[in-house]
């Protein structure tokens, strides 16, 4: 048996904020309340000082495997989100193979079960990412699939797309959605206007992403599917969903920490680091994310982990491809920017990265009761330190955030009852 003592508990979904005890045993909570330390209990944590909250949800991350492991695998993804403070992601299907069969899915569910983590993984929406047949969306469901996405490249013909939002209607199951019409982009990662000028791209106007997301807000309006509009980075699509929201249409919003900490100025800074698709905005742009956080219009944070390798990145910018990594440093972003500047609670914070991504995918996590599993996050919110690029459990160290100080603290990850990473 495990006990945690003294902590302040934060569960999102039943508005719980007291100092308790948890009691563990089974990997379940067996109990909460006060409980004197005794020499039962296998291990005791103090977390006086400390929040304890459920394990945090990132519904977008890529773990590169199968065939790109060179920038990261399942293992090494796994050891960065528990360091993070996550014990359940779910995983892009842009991979090589790209996951869009049974063969490809079952395998990769059947190595996650070994991880000390949940990692689940969504299946492509058409087949090779090209846009031009559907998956064997229903076969693919019952394989495992958490959900479906073609991320990291728009689906362009609308017909197609509408047929998958019948059938993910059909199987209540989300459909995730990268929004950029190629078209209307001269060059991905940098946006569009001063900073892309001053460095040498022709960049990617917010235009891009707004045009795919009203037209893709209508055709979830029409179906009533469950669609996840993907890491979105401008003032003018919250206002988008905020309205078809408002119209009846079943749609989520996500936004990363990157989107709502940074701006495009930080590609002068960082330089390829900083480049990710869609791009860093403006700063109008970055605090109409944070109003849409602050509304409900933007229900999600969800990291967008893209690991690349040093030589990658180490190209000129318009070479080096898009994409950082983000689990290790998503809470602490969010405390240091969001609550510690009055934007958000933590209760508030916490319901974005738990509760909230959990319900999307219909999911059995992101609580805290007693009888649950018991998936935890142990951090201290006051506690300073420095992003570094040797600290990271992810194979990659694509971060734009090194070197820079932050607050809140992972100080355990506790996963089924097991403790999965200790600071």
């Amino acid at each position: 048996m495990l006990l945690i003592k003294d902590g302040r508990v934060i569960d999102p979904k039943s508005e719980l904020d007291e100092s308790l005890d948890l009691l563990i045993d089974g990997g379940r909570i067996a109990g909460m309340g006060k409980f004197p330390r005794s020499e039962e209990y296998e291990t005791i944590i103090d977390a006086k000082g400390k929040i304890i909250a459920p394990g945090l949800v990132d519904v977008h991350v890529h773990f590169r495997d199968p065939g790109l492991t060179y920038k990261e695998d399942i293992t090494t993804g796994a050891a960065a989100a528990a360091a993070g403070g996550f014990t359940t992601v779910v995983c892009m299907a842009n991979t090589k193979p790209v996951v869009d069969s049974v063969e490809t899915l079952s395998e990769l569910l059947e190595r996650a079960k070994k991880l000390p983590i949940h990692v689940l993984s969504a299946a492509a929406v058409t087949k090779g990412l090209a846009g031009r047949e559907l998956v064997p969306m229903k076969e693919l469901r019952q394989a495992g699939a958490a959900g479906f996405t073609d991320d990291g490249i728009p689906i362009a013909d609308a017909s197609l797309l509408l047929a998958a939002m019948e059938q993910a209607k059909a199987l209540n199951v989300p459909i995730s959605l990268h929004e950029e019409d190629p078209a209307l982009i001269g060059s991905a990662g940098v946006n569009q206007g001063a900073v892309s000028e001053k460095v040498g791209v022709k960049g990617a106007p917010a235009l891009a992403e707004e045009t795919l997301i009203a037209r893709d807000c209508l055709l979830a309006l029409k179906t009533g599917a469950r669609v996840n509009i993907q890491h979105i980075s401008s003032r003018v699509s919250v206002e988008i969903i905020r309205l078809m929201k408002r119209l009846g249409a079943n749609v989520w919003a996500e936004v990363t920490p990157q989107h709502f900490s940074l701006t495009e100025k930080a590609v002068l800074e960082c330089g390829a680091l900083a480049k990710v698709n869609p791009p860093l905005r403006t700063e109008e742009d970055r605090y109409g994310l944070i109003d849409g956080l602050k509304d409900g219009t933007i229900d999600m944070i969800a990291t967008d982990h893209a690991p690349h390798s040093s030589e990658e990145k180490g190209q000129e910018i318009s070479k080096a491809p898009s994409g950082m990594i983000g689990l290790e440093t998503a809470l602490a972003l969010g405390i240091t920017n969001l609550v510690r500047k009055g934007h958000m609670t933590m209760p508030e914070l916490l319901k974005k990265m738990t509760v909230n991504p959990a319900a999307l995918y219909n999911l059995d996590c992101g609580y805290i009761k007693e009888g649950a599993a018991a998936d935890l996050v142990i951090f201290d919110e006051r506690e300073k330190w420095v992003v570094d690029k040797d600290g990271f459990h992810s194979k990659s160290c694509n971060s734009p955030f090194i070197g820079m100080e932050l607050f809140g603290k992972v100080n355990y990850t506790i996963c089924g009852g097991r403790i999965v990473y200790k600071d």
